[in-house]
């Protein structure tokens, strides 16, 4: 055994095996698509609490998944022990939005195209997936429905309430019904008639209406 032999690594040998310029370009592009992700992630974003984590998150797993993939177009045999590493991975996070789902596999889909190769479906089909979520996530309409909650001291004002919501909604649906000592809530599904949530003060002038409150509703809570 020569004093060459003994410092020759086959780990040294796979140093070259992807080169820097095909690394610095492809990391940069996911960095960049992946900016764009995040930026359309908040353009679009319709919950409750917006979570500035999962947006940065969304640019960590472009890159990630570019990573990983690079490494494995470059080695069939690092190929398999990936899978067999990747399997035993296990997120416990709940995701409760079908969007961010969507937006997960986007990042995703977006590093495994950039680490094959395929630099235009990835720019291109990102411009387009972006539009297309723009376009139809932030569409608003006047028929996007509503919660209303309603606390009485006196369940005869029912009637008066529900009468003054028939005529200011197109549509009405009683949701829920809460009587306690002294005090009535009532929560109604609304669709509104028009942008204009006048009806709400007149609502709360009624007699022996407390307070009534209107909230967007997405289908999460009620």
């Amino acid at each position: 055994m020569t004093f060459s032999d003994i410092f020759k690594s086959s780990f040294l040998e796979n140093v070259t095996s992807v080169s820097m310029l095909d690394m610095v370009i492809a990391m940069l592009l996911a960095f960049g698509i992946g900016v764009f992700i995040f930026f359309i992630y908040k353009k679009t974003y319709q919950g409750v609490m917006y979570s500035p984590a999962f947006g940065t998150t969304l640019i960590a797993l472009t890159m990630i998944t570019t990573l990983v993939i690079l490494a494995v177009t470059s080695n069939v045999v690092l190929s398999l022990g990936m899978v067999g590493a990747l399997s035993i991975v296990r997120f416990r996070t709940a995701i409760k939005d079908p969007l961010d789902i969507a937006f997960l596999f986007w990042s995703i889909a977006v590093g495994i195209v950039l680490a094959a190769g395929m630099i235009p479906l990835a720019v291109f089909g990102s411009i387009i997936i972006g539009l297309i979520l723009v376009l139809f996530v932030n569409r608003k309409g006047h028929v996007k429905p509503y919660i209303a909650v309603v606390s009485l001291s006196d369940a005869s004002a029912e009637s008066s309430v529900m009468q003054l919501l028939k005529n200011e909604t197109q549509k009405l649906v009683l949701k829920s019904k809460t009587v306690r000592k002294g005090l009535v809530e009532i929560t109604y599904e609304i669709r509104l008639k028009s942008e204009d949530t006048a009806f709400v003060t007149a609502l709360s002038d009624l007699e022996h209406v407390e307070s009534a409150v209107l909230v967007s509703y997405n289908g999460e809570y009620q």
